[in-house]
């Protein structure tokens, strides 16, 4: 038993040490990933705590030192994953009216590009008909698939890529001054564009897939921050309401998407709702929230659904929002603070 209790003892330490650890603002691999297990943290940390207490009884001050290290942990990792829960203060408020006209509904997905599925995916695309389709990791196979889509979908922004950054929007609301562009680096695109309602407002919508700070491929989150921190301040800059969309390579709850809402003043749909975990689809147990879907405060949300995936690592999202006169008002805008300014700033800086 006394072996047992020294593994729960490091174990839990482990848990701490790697909870407290994205406190370090390095831009670092080995500081960013553990942002990503919140939720797993937390179930990790009542377990242990549990365990310990059930098997043992406290009585030295080393026992006592670690249930109270465990048991702070356990709050600070509540205080981290309670806005992303039923009891917290939902981000978008509900339409109080139906208004057809203003309403838009958008599909995201990452199709993962070596997934040869495309027939159940267009299948269920088909099902739920949205009115604008944004897939990432499409390389020209998947481009070719996805034809099919032009009949109901006639508007289009295609980067059809085959380094796992591949892009293609389809619309069927019209798209206005659409382009491509390549905000960081040369060979991973982004979508901007305007899109017209039927009621015929315009809203500014982004879809970006920027690179993940990954050993082997990108040891740092420098790129991915400069390029989701620049849409941030052109979204800040619009005078029609902004969607921005996509696999972000980056959990919902770290402190660059915290940083990304405040200096945009975007909201995230999920907050007050729930995780909507969309990777890993195969791995129940190592699920993160990575493909977002953020609006300014003129929509109200209609609905929100994370999608059944056919063999790709990601579950699609589904939302439908609304413009509406209510949401501006009720609606609480994110607003960042002096020291979120000069981080994002020296961020954007030391990119360059």
């Amino acid at each position: 038993m006394e072996a047992l209790r020294t593994t729960i003892q490091i174990s839990g330490y482990l848990i701490i040490f790697i909870s407290f650890l994205p406190l370090i603002r390095s831009d670092y691999w080995f500081f960013r990933v553990f942002e990503y297990p919140r939720l797993q943290k937390f179930i990790l940390n009542i377990t242990l705590l549990v365990a310990f207490t059930g098997l043992f009884t406290v009585n030295s001050w080393n026992d006592v030192v670690f249930c109270s290290a465990l048991s702070v942990n356990l709050l600070y990792l509540s205080y981290q994953i309670f806005p992303f829960t039923i009891f917290a203060k939902k981000h978008l408020i509900r339409p109080v009216k139906s208004n057809p006209e203003r309403c838009i509904s958008l599909f995201i997905g990452n199709i993962y590009q070596y997934n040869r599925e495309a027939s159940k995916y267009l299948e269920h695309l088909k099902r739920i008909d949205p009115d604008v389709i944004m897939l990432v990791e499409t390389d020209q196979w998947w481009n070719d698939q996805l034809k099919p889509i032009s009949k109901t979908h006639p508007y289009s922004l295609k980067a059809p890529l085959n380094n796992t950054y591949g892009m293609i929007l389809y619309s069927k609301l019209e798209l206005i001054k659409g382009e491509i562009k390549y905000l960081v680096e040369d060979d991973i695109p982004s979508v901007h564009t305007r899109i017209k309602l039927p009621s015929g407002e315009l809203i500014q919508f982004y879809g970006l897939h920027p690179t993940p700070p990954v050993p082997g491929e990108n040891p740092r989150s420098t790129e991915r921050d400069k390029e989701i921190l620049l849409v941030a301040k052109e979204a800040k800059k619009s005078k029609i309401p902004v969607i921005v969309a996509g696999d972000l390579n980056d959990v919902a709850w770290s402190y660059t998407t915290e940083l990304f809402s405040k200096i945009s003043g975007l909201l995230d749909p999920r907050k007050g709702r729930g995780f909507f975990n969309t990777f890993h689809a195969k791995y129940p147990i190592l699920r993160f929230p990575l493909d977002h879907i953020f609006c300014s405060t003129d929509f109200s949300l209609v609905h929100i659904k994370r999608m059944p995936t056919y063999g790709s690592d990601h579950f699609p999202m589904f939302v439908k929002l609304q413009i509406d006169p209510k949401a501006e008002n009720e609606n609480e805008k994110p607003t960042p603070d002096l020291e979120d300014v000069e981080t994002a700033d020296k961020k954007l800086a030391k990119a360059t």
